[in-house]
């Protein structure tokens, strides 16, 4: 897999570096949400000058890397503002956050983002997250998942509503993760 990571601890990103590419995983260390948003366009080939007229990748394209991996709390840009942008240069590509801030980080990602993304809560194991990232069936679960946000974003989604659905999300992960 070709995986963007965005972590500003340098002992972090170096530890998910070490354990990705020991499972043959390309691996681009970022440690801003800035410099991530450097590496995302240079992947695309695009530039600065080409996000300031509003050029995008369409739907048809595929993402430049498998998952973009960003901590939710960084200087410069945090990782949700990173998230945005990537997702409105590409709205196919899978993001996961790492964060201490769960509950904050899934509420304000389903509320910006229109969509459930992948979440991992820190600090876990190495391994678990190795597994996360090589999961692909948990996020197709969750694509599935977000044409339901999609459906529901037109309708005023309370505090009960979105807590049902973080619930849910839940269930899901350690269902998936869990099972095998």
């Amino acid at each position: 897999m070709k995986i963007l990571v965005a972590e500003d601890e340098p002992t972090i990103s170096m530890q998910y570096q070490i354990v990705l590419e020991e499972r043959g995983h390309l691996v681009t260390i970022t440690g801003n949400g800035e410099e991530c948003m450097n590496a995302y366009r240079s992947a695309l080939g695009l530039c600065a000058s080409d996000e300031e007229n509003n050029e995008s990748v369409s739907d048809e394209v595929s993402p430049p890397f498998d998952i973009v991996i960003l901590d939710y709390r960084m200087p410069k840009k945090d990782g949700l503002a990173a998230a945005i942008e990537i997702l409105g240069l590409c709205p196919t590509q899978r993001i996961m956050f790492a964060s201490a801030y769960t509950a904050e980080t899934l509420v304000n990602a389903v509320k910006n983002l229109h969509k459930v993304v992948e979440l991992l809560h820190k600090p876990f194991d190495l391994e678990y997250f190795v597994d996360a990232v090589e999961d692909k069936a948990l996020y197709e679960q969750l694509e599935r998942l977000n044409i339901r946000i999609r459906e529901l974003k037109d309708y005023n989604i309370t505090h009960s509503q979105l807590a049902d659905l973080l619930k849910g999300a839940k269930k899901l992960q350690n269902l998936v993760l869990y099972s095998s």
